[in-house]
């Protein structure tokens, strides 16, 4: 796959959730992991947070065992996903 192709997938990943979940708004599950986190743990992890770290956590993959290309796929949706996070913020 090329970069483009890899952005492309990941935009449909993000579309494809958002039916599965049946969400009008999409599936921005995040902020209630977020929340639930936080009231377990003490910290105070934010939405944008929560996505970065799903980020690292398929880049921590990516570097371990075989190539997997949802690796890629779905890094680049969370990523995309933080920055959304950054824009409605503002």
């Amino acid at each position: 796959m090329e970069a483009p192709e890899i952005l492309i997938a990941a935009a449909d990943a993000i579309g494809e959730r958002a039916s599965q979940r049946d969400a009008a708004d999409g599936e921005r599950s995040m902020a209630r992991a977020v929340t639930t986190f936080n009231s377990l743990t003490g910290h105070k992890l934010t939405e944008r947070e929560g996505w970065v770290f799903m980020a690292i956590l398929k880049l921590s993959r990516a570097q371990a065992g075989r190539h997997v290309m949802d690796d890629y796929i779905d890094g680049a949706a969370y990523m995309a996903l933080a920055g959304e996070c950054v824009v409605v913020a503002q």
